[in-house]
């Protein structure tokens, strides 16, 4: 569990991008160490390699996009989870439009993928991203915090003024939870009322209830009704983690969100990155570290393949 991981082969899927309406084929393909995760655009005439890290991000206003160069590639936060939530460090990502595909409006899809690529080991350790000191930003009533901890842990509250949502709050210790169970199968939301307005600023323009809860007045939309009765908060739970994934290394500390969002997550990183003394890296290359310091490994650092 202390040791970088990538794929063993390539895998390929092709969906539609939420915002775009465009079809989208992507493949991922085994990297090596140390490279990360990175999107080519191959769609252009000379791919770029984008970095899936906080240098790269562009914009976080409904979904996260990164880019380099002029060429950018969006909604990126899911498929980022799906690799956080698996141990998986480096990667080539490889699609020929700007948008990752939407799928389900999950991450299991790309967590099926994934596994069905078998993820190996590779020859170096990992590097984990240590909080020694408390991180916080906030907007008003809205706020999140890094703070240190034992262990990868994850507190979320959202409250929206809706009566099948109000207040839900979800806890998540990485140390013995199981990613694709639990948090992967949580899908996207929106209301009802906001689509044509969001549709009008040219986004969303690929969603449906096949890829999103869709929340009317008084009801949920899609026929199958909600994977979990607390879906909103887990999925926000989701894009926190494709948003941690952008630090480039696990982190093991406390995540604490009140209302929070991409946008918030973003500041939020930046901030701890600038803070360099309330952070250290922890690489290892056997478990005396871990043991001597107490700490635990998130569960997402093993190879054992999650329940489906």
């Amino acid at each position: 569990m202390y040791f970088q991981r990538t794929i063993a082969e390539s895998v390929s899927c092709t969906g539609i991008g939420l915002h775009t309406g465009r079809k989208v084929n992507l493949t991922i393909k085994p990297a090596p160490v140390d490279s990360g995760i990175n999107f080519f655009r191959i769609d252009l005439p000379k791919p770029i390699a984008i970095m899936a890290g906080i240098s790269s991000v562009l914009d976080t206003r409904f979904a996260t996009t990164i880019g380099k160069e002029g060429v950018k590639v969006s909604t990126v936060e899911h498929l980022l989870a799906a690799f956080y939530g698996l141990g998986i460090d480096n990667a080539r990502v490889e699609l020929d439009s700007s948008e990752v595909p939407i799928m389900d409006g999950s991450a299991a899809p790309f967590v099926y993928l994934l596994q069905s690529a078998n993820i190996r080991e590779q020859e170096k350790p990992k590097k984990f991203m240590v909080i020694k000191k408390p991180v916080r930003v906030s907007d008003g009533d809205r706020k999140v915090s890094l703070l240190p901890s034992r262990e990868l842990k994850i507190s979320y509250t959202i409250d929206f003024n809706h009566p099948l949502i109000r207040s839900q709050s979800y806890r998540a210790a990485f140390s013995n939870l199981s990613f694709g169970r639990e948090i992967s199968r949580a899908r996207t939301f929106g209301f009802l009322q906001e689509v044509n307005q969001l549709r009008s600023q040219g986004l969303a323009l690929g969603g449906s209830l096949d890829n999103a809860i869709v929340i009317g007045n008084f009801t949920i939309l899609n026929e199958e009704g909600l994977r979990f009765s607390d879906e909103f908060v887990r999925h926000k739970i989701l894009d926190s983690l494709g948003d941690l994934s952008l630090l480039q290394m696990p982190v093991i500390g406390h995540l604490v969100a009140h209302k929070s969002g991409h946008s918030l997550n973003y500041r939020l990183m930046k901030k701890l990155i600038m803070r360099r003394g309330a952070w250290k890296v922890l690489r290892l290359s056997h478990p005396q570290p871990i043991a001597e310091s107490k700490l635990k490994l998130p569960a997402f650092a093993t190879l054992k393949k999650f329940p489906t």
